[in-house]
């Protein structure tokens, strides 16, 4: 089952709720309160799929419930994300999307008339705002599948 996201690291939020107070972002300039909140709710998933797995075992020993943690997927690619390839001025803007220091408007959304797409979106994290590029859920399936298949191998 899977967590949240570091949502304050996401370029939606970033726009939703700047804050002009520069103690608000962390040193990846995402937004501190909105990524307690993420983990807040991500410990609370946890505890609550830890007393589910109690339950389960119980009934069916055979049945694995694994929590997917796409807090820590998407919060590893944003740290190594120079080593992996990805262009430093480009770590906080959207490949498709127009506007703000984000390259990001909600009122004018990728796909919509006038809204260009990067050349080479490679180089970038976040894909419109709201998603993130092909090669950002590459490397994040990476880290999933590696947590979870070290998950899996405890209960076997």
């Amino acid at each position: 089952l899977p967590g949240n996201f570091p949502i304050g690291c996401i370029l939606i939020y970033l726009t939703s709720f700047a804050n002009p107070n520069p103690e608000a972002y962390d040193q990846m300039g995402c937004l501190r309160e909105v990524n307690e909140f993420a983990r807040y709710h991500n410990n609370y998933l946890q505890r609550a799929l830890h007393n589910l797995r109690q339950m389960l075992k119980r009934d069916n020993p055979n049945v694995v419930v694994v929590y997917a943690d796409y807090y820590g997927a998407l919060e590893s690619v944003l740290a190594r994300a120079l080593f992996l390839g990805f262009d430093r001025e480009f770590l906080l803007k959207s490949c498709c999307g127009i506007g703000g220091i984000y390259n990001y408007d909600g009122r004018r959304m990728c796909g919509t008339p006038g809204v260009p797409v990067c050349r080479e979106p490679e180089k970038y994290i976040h894909w419109d705002g709201i998603h993130m590029t092909q090669k950002t859920y590459r490397h994040m399936s990476e880290f999933l599948i590696s947590d979870m298949l070290s998950k899996m191998q405890h209960v076997w």
